[in-house]
C-alpha cells in the first residue's frame, strides 16, 4: 500500500471567494510534527489568510495559529494536530527556524514570483 506525503492533498482549483489574493502572501511552510526533531519537510507556497489573520489556509490545510506561540512552531493544522513553523521567505533562502531551507520544494505555481522576491 502506498502511503502518502502530508503534502499530497489535492489543490481545490476554484478556491472559494474568499481566497483573495489580496489576501494572501508567498510564506515559508514546515511541518514539525512526527518526531522530525529541529527540521521537517517544507514548502515555499502561497498560503491565505483569514479575515482575522489567525487561520492560514494552504494547499487544503487550515492551520490555527498558536497563541502564545509553541515549541518549534506557530500554527497547527486544526483537523489532525500537525504543527508547522511558517514564516515570509528570506533573500538569503535561510527560512527554517533555525536556518537554511531544509530543501523546501517550491511550488510551481508561485516560482516565478518567489524568485523575484529573493533575488
Amino acid at each position: 500500500m502506498a502511503t502518502t506525503s502530508h503534502w499530497d492533498q489535492e489543490i481545490d482549483e476554484d478556491k472559494p471567494k474568499e481566497f483573495r489574493l489580496s489576501r494572501s502572501r508567498i510564506m515559508y511552510i514546515e511541518n514539525k510534527s512526527g518526531g522530525t526533531g529541529l527540521e521537517g519537510p517544507a514548502r515555499i507556497g502561497r498560503v491565505y489568510f483569514s479575515k482575522s489573520g489567525m487561520t492560514l489556509y494552504y494547499r487544503g490545510k487550515r492551520l490555527q495559529r498558536i497563541r502564545g506561540g509553541g515549541f518549534k512552531s506557530n500554527y497547527y493544522d486544526m483537523e489532525n494536530g500537525e504543527e508547522y513553523w511558517i514564516s515570509g521567505p528570506r533573500k538569503d533562502r535561510h527560512d527554517g527556524l533555525y536556518g537554511g531551507d531544509n530543501g523546501a520544494i517550491i511550488d510551481d505555481d508561485i516560482a516565478g514570483e518567489y524568485w523575484q522576491m529573493v533575488d
